[in-house]
């Protein structure tokens, strides 16, 4: 091979070479900054094929999609002072390659810096309220103001902060069995409640049936006195009137009944022998 030749290869592999180190790509979930000799000159984040100063020019490329960042449980203290362990995480994403480049440098740096930040509003932010309002009642409205204030810090540092939730919200060990115990205090208390009203509803329907008690029985007599006085005024005047009928036949009747009253097993009656009582015991007189 002669040396023209060799010297035109040479010279194609440096022009491919040159030309390869002047070009590059950038996909489009992604985003890239150039830099010359260190120092950011340009971002690109059109995708596309883009060219820059070879052997001199370095490109760095930058996710352009949501990321997200979950961060390691950590104890916060309440407003009431209670004790929460708080697992929260965040979506945000690089808005300024630039900015994001001299701040950070690569995601690594921005996972560090955000929690930073995060978790020094989150425990700023929820210092100001109670156990309640943030695991229940406020909850939404104290995660969108600790994402707004995340989103003012992290722009000056080229990222925007999407959200910021929390994942998970647990009491510390201490605090959960003081929350069981004021738990089952309000659980007696109210079944306590519960009990005493069911006894003072109990005494009135008691005492509302002894009432009715007393009237159906009330009731009762009058009728079962008023039937009575019926039936003695009824045997009277039936008395009266088998009397008027046959005096002498009523007196025997009325006699004898006094005997089946008077004269039983093993009684004793002292009356003179002619008495009027015994008259119908006596033989009677021969004419």
């Amino acid at each position: 091979m002669s040396p023209k030749i060799i010297a035109a290869i040479v010279l194609l592999i440096v022009v491919v070479i040159v030309l390869a180190s002047s070009l590059f790509t950038v996909d489009e979930t992604e985003q890239a900054i150039v830099t010359q000799l260190g120092r950011p000159v340009r971002e690109v984040k059109q995708p596309g094929l883009h060219r820059k100063i070879p052997f001199i020019q370095k490109v760095y490329k930058f996710e352009a999609r949501v990321l997200e960042y979950d961060a390691d449980a950590r104890k916060i203290i309440t407003k009431d002072k209670k004790q929460l362990v708080i697992d929260n995480y965040a979506r945000w994403k690089i808005i300024n390659p630039l900015e994001f480049y001299k701040a950070v440098k690569n995601e690594d740096g921005a996972q560090s810096t955000l929690d930073d930040i995060i978790f020094s509003e989150m425990r700023e932010e929820l210092a100001r309220h109670n156990l309640t309002e943030i695991v229940s009642v406020n909850r939404q409205q104290i995660m969108d103001k600790v994402a707004e204030q995340c989103n003012r810090k992290a722009g000056e540092y080229g990222i925007e902060v999407i959200d910021v939730r929390i994942k998970r919200a647990d009491l510390s060990e201490d605090v959960t069995h003081s929350v069981y115990a004021r738990m089952r205090a309000e659980r007696e208390r109210e079944a306590k409640k519960y009990r005493s009203e069911g006894e003072e509803k109990a005494l009135e329907i008691k005492a509302d049936a002894d009432k009715q008690k007393t009237i159906l029985l009330a009731d009762a007599y009058e009728q079962a006195e008023k039937l009575k006085g019926d039936g003695d005024a009824e045997a009277i005047k039936i008395y009266a009137d088998a009397f008027e009928q046959d005096p002498e036949f009523y007196s025997f009747v009325r006699t004898l009944e006094a005997y089946e009253k008077s004269l039983g097993k093993g009684t004793t009656i002292v009356l003179p022998s002619d008495s009027e009582f015994f008259r119908y015991l006596s033989p009677p007189t021969k004419e």
